[in-house]
């Protein structure tokens, strides 16, 4: 049942200069469960009306009419705050819950829509650093839900596996590399090289005309340099797969990178040649935008090699006659927005309408103290090292407060990258964010292990009772302030998933799962669980399971563990 729904139902009976959608996004949720369920507020109605919104309020209030699942409504200034029958709701609501397990709020609301997201996509050959976290975390906690509120999900690895990088790369290879090192150093090696090489070009700057030259040979599909492009790819994707990945319990449906597109990008100058849309400028081959305001879109370089707009623009056109997509996600940074603007435009004038389903899902950035990161110069933090630090810091706590806790490193790994991942999904995407060490690996409060003890505790009481959920259970015990805020957490947990589909923000889902903890430690802190009072205590253990639940739900969700130890 949408008790919000029950409520907007309840309005239209009233309320007729509006319609009952309208109604529904007005309704909010008030900052105190003392003020009731829900808030209308009747400053939109002024205009309609030409009253007052005071005035508004207390003829709605007039008006209304209880019913079995709305027991009554108050005023408060401009507002009209209704209060449900708590005990029809957390009848409700655990029964849901009770009954549906890890399918609580999955629903068929996708209809079985194809959704393509595009995210993570490093640069072979170099190691993850933080400022890949996001598109990586974010990206898969987005196919997830959307996966769970039943959309044919596909996710999508759009690797930058080709380009100049790899003519230094073979470059720095040649003149300093061996074969022996980079198999036994894989990308850490492969990294030092490409840090070489442009230490090297600083003093000789003909290493960038050989750099160009492998390129060349590579695009021309010379045995040899196709050969040591391929091993670099081949290393870096093993060890990204089976370490980074795997680490972060993330797999891709296809690890399709740029290179997968190269005999695909000629039909796509032809045709915006063919239609009209192409034009030079010195030299290079454009789409000018400037009646959209927006600078041209590159095409082709002057020698006539491809841009990264042709490579994203044969991709969308691949990927529409392989999947016919309802919409795709490309979940990267925000200063990528400009390209995506103008690519998207560029398919929009060759007459296609499903360039409408083109979506950018932009981030904001990482900084740290140093500058900017830069691969080139080594001036990275390294993800690895980020999870490791997470993971030895969670071991030292444990090792300090439950030292013969069982599979202790197995938990700290759990712990340690959770504590990252829902360190950036706990925020809005668009913020940008300043790496602190201290915050990241921070245990208090609002962060991924509060959530995950709060998951523990609810499991060690269930233990230790021994529970397991029975069919009758006297729903008046929950019917009080203090568990009905528990309950109410839970019940918005179905409309927080289908928020994040609504605007691809997981931290919707994040701070639900806030909300739910914190709710639960006050009940659990203010109310005796293991009581002898056998009904009090069946209600009050139910309540505990449904907690559990949702959030070792919630955490599978955001791509976060959830042990039952901690």
């Amino acid at each position: 049942m949408d008790f919000r729904v029950k409520v907007a139902e309840k309005l239209r009976e009233i309320i007729t200069e509006i319609g009952f959608d309208e109604i529904n996004q007005m309704i909010e949720i008030p900052p105190d469960s003392l003020l009731g369920d829900f808030a209308f507020p009747c400053f939109k109605l002024a205009k309609v009306l030409r009253k007052p919104p005071a005035v508004i309020a207390g003829e709605i209030v007039s008006g209304f009419a209880p019913c079995e699942t709305v027991e009554r409504a108050a005023q408060v200034g401009a507002y009209v705050n209704f209060f449900l029958n708590r005990e029809l709701v957390a009848k409700t609501v655990i029964r849901e819950i009770l009954e549906q397990q890890e399918e609580y709020g999955k629903s068929g609301i996708g209809g079985g829509a194809t959704v393509l997201i595009d995210y993570s996509s490093p640069n072979i050959a170099k190691p993850f650093h933080v400022g890949h976290i996001p598109t990586t975390v974010i990206g898969h906690a987005l196919y997830n839900i959307y996966k769970h509120l039943g959309y044919n999900t596909i996710s999508i690895n759009h690797l930058g596996d080709w380009g100049t990088q790899f003519g230094k790369l073979i470059t720095a290879y040649k003149n300093w590399g061996n074969e022996e090192e980079v198999e036994q150093g894989g990308v850490a090696e492969l990294m030092r090289l490409y840090i070489r090489f442009h230490d090297e070009a600083d003093k000789d700057a003909s290493l960038n005309d050989t750099a160009r030259e492998w390129l060349v040979k590579m695009q021309n599909g010379e045995e040899e340099a196709i050969a040591l492009w391929k091993w670099f790819n081949d290393i870096s994707l093993y060890e990204y797969k089976n370490n980074t990945y795997k680490r972060l319990g993330i797999d891709f449906d296809y690890y399709t990178g740029e290179s997968f597109y190269n005999d695909k990008m000629s039909a796509v100058s032809d045709e915006l040649r063919e239609k009209g849309l192409l034009t030079l400028s010195e030299g290079a081959s454009i789409v000018d935008l400037s009646a959209y305001n927006m600078p041209p879109c590159l095409i082709l370089r002057s020698d006539g090699g491809t841009l990264y707009p042709t490579r994203d623009i044969a991709a969308a056109f691949y990927r529409q006659k392989t999947y016919n997509f309802d919409k795709v996600l490309y979940v990267t940074c925000m200063d990528q927005s400009l390209h995506f603007a103008q690519w998207f435009k560029v398919i929009e004038l060759m007459g296609y309408d499903w360039a409408s389903k083109l979506v950018h899902v932009p981030l904001g950035l990482i900084n740290f103290s140093e500058g900017k990161l830069s691969t080139r110069k080594g001036n990275v933090i390294l993800l690895d090292d980020v999870l490791n630090d997470a993971v030895s810091k969670t071991r030292g706590i444990i090792e300090e407060k439950n030292p013969n806790l069982a599979d202790k490193d197995e938990i700290a790994e759990s712990v340690g990258v959770g504590a990252v991942v829902f360190n950036n999904l706990y925020n809005s995407r668009i913020k940008d964010v300043s790496f602190s060490w201290e915050r990241v690996l921070s245990f208090e409060g609002e962060s991924g292990p509060y959530v995950q003890y709060t998951h523990a505790r609810a499991c060690s009481i269930l233990k230790k009772a021994d529970f397991t959920p029975k069919d009758s259970v006297d729903y008046s015990v929950l019917s009080d302030e203090i568990p009905s805020d528990v309950i109410r957490a839970l019940s918005a947990f179905p409309r927080k998933i289908l928020e994040v589909s609504e605007t691809n923000e997981p931290c919707v889902l994040s701070r639900g799962l806030i909300e739910i903890c914190q709710s639960f430690n006050k009940f659990y802190n203010s109310q005796t669980v293991l009581t002898d009072d056998e009904n009090i205590r069946n209600a009050r253990l139910t309540l505990v399971y449904c907690v559990k639940t949702v959030l070792a739900l919630g955490l599978k969700l955001l791509g976060i563990k959830s042990p039952e130890n901690m």
